[in-house]
């Protein structure tokens, strides 16, 4: 599967932004099967902007809105827009995006649309790219079970991608399908044919708290019990802070790490934000699902534990790239808004370290988002499990 990663950091004029990503994408070789995979800040006015590639580009585009970029030229952009594109003559590409989900209708959306794109295909999809949007009214959607049902009706083909993110006001993510615009959905591609992908993720999380509670009491991603008392009394007890209602900003760098048992009696681990606090249940609402038996525990990360798991990132992907047998040209990869901000003042690092470790001849191109899609091996079985995550980067290798 051959790769470009395109980049213009005009959003104002659009006409203009076109033309530099079409000026940039002259001389690539569309092949019989493409796919567009495109990021814009949280401003660009996307209906206009797919109207003028649309001009040139008859394939699908999905993507999503996001705070920032990593690009294989540009390293971290802030703003603009950029686009990946993926083409082959024997991989085929299907896309499509949900109508709006919410807890009573997502499973039969997401399997509606599923059901539709593979139709479309000749041969079984090797791998599910999908974006969605975090949402937190009463009616959300757990971004654990976006993937679960996805995962579920795609018979657990590999899923990679990510939540959308904006300038962390949390009222302006929305993800794209060619001209569509949706606000709390989810937007995939199928891809089916002779590819044989690689995926890394690796969390920012080395240091942790002495002390670790059983979930005793849950619903869903609402906290009540951790072993004989609420999950209030534990935050006291151990001296973290708990007056307020709303704490999202007090644990964006405390992350809670959950292992969460599974099916076949495998522990997968993974971090949470805990974003709302209930006084009179006593209980913590995540942004993530936090099943009953799970062992949760609270980790700390800081800046150079974000650098070093990118570092780490590129170190297993030389060895599994060293030990294939077959090409890759193309990362994509997907990096948690929290780590944005461990890395205070050196906003530029992650994209840095990318650049500097990118094999030769490779496209790239990654996006901040508030939660990232990617399977994880399980310690004991060895078994893959498609798992939504926080404060972790992960890549795609095609």
């Amino acid at each position: 599967m051959d790769s470009i990663s395109l980049y213009t950091g005009e959003i104002d004029d659009l006409d203009e932004a076109v033309a530099e990503l079409f000026e940039g994408a002259e001389g690539f070789e569309l092949k019989a099967n493409t796919l567009g995979i495109i990021f814009t800040e949280d401003e660009a006015d996307y209906p206009e902007l797919y109207a003028r590639l649309a001009t040139k580009w008859d394939f699908p585009i999905i993507g999503c809105t996001t705070m920032a970029m990593l690009h294989e030229v540009e390293g971290y952009c802030g703003n603009g827009i950029g686009v990946l594109l993926l083409t082959d003559d024997h991989c085929k590409f299907a896309a499509g995006v949900t109508e709006s989900l919410d807890v009573d209708n997502y499973k039969e959306e997401i399997t509606r649309v599923y059901e539709d794109l593979a139709e479309q295909l000749d041969n079984e999809e090797k791998l599910i790219i999908s974006y969605g949007v975090l949402v937190t009214d009463e009616t959300s959607v757990a971004a654990d079970n976006l993937v679960n049902a996805l995962d579920a009706v795609g018979n657990h083909v590999p899923i990679c991608g990510g939540l959308a993110s904006d300038a962390f006001n949390f009222v302006k993510s929305r993800v794209f399908y060619n001209d569509r615009v949706v606000e709390c959905g989810l937007v995939f591609a199928l891809v089916s044919g002779d590819i044989h992908p690689q995926y890394i993720s690796v969390n920012s999380i080395e240091n942790r708290a002495d002390f670790a509670y059983e979930i005793t009491k849950s619903d869903v991603n609402v906290v009540y019990k951790l072993g004989d008392g609420t999950f209030l009394d534990a935050l006291e007890k151990e001296s973290l802070a708990a007056e307020k209602t709303e704490v999202l900003a007090d644990y964006l760098l405390s992350p809670f790490v959950v292992s969460i048992k599974q099916p076949d009696g495998e522990y997968v681990e993974a971090a949470r934000n805990l974003s709302i606090l209930d006084h009179v249940e006593g209980s913590g609402t995540f942004l993530g699902i936090m099943p009953e038996g799970s062992i949760l525990s609270v980790g700390i990360i800081n800046r150079d534990d974000v650098q070093t798991s990118v570092e780490k990132v590129f170190e297993v992907l030389k060895k599994k790239l060293d030990a294939s047998p077959y090409e890759y040209h193309t990362i994509l990869c997907t990096t948690c808004a929290a780590r944005f901000l461990a890395l205070a003042s050196n906003i530029t690092a992650e994209a840095d370290i990318c650049i500097k470790h990118l094999p030769e001849g490779f496209s790239m191109l990654g996006m901040h988002g508030y939660g990232e899609f990617c399977p994880v091996v399980g310690k004991k079985s060895g078994e893959e499990y498609n798992m939504f995550h926080n404060f972790t980067f992960t890549v795609l290798v095609l």
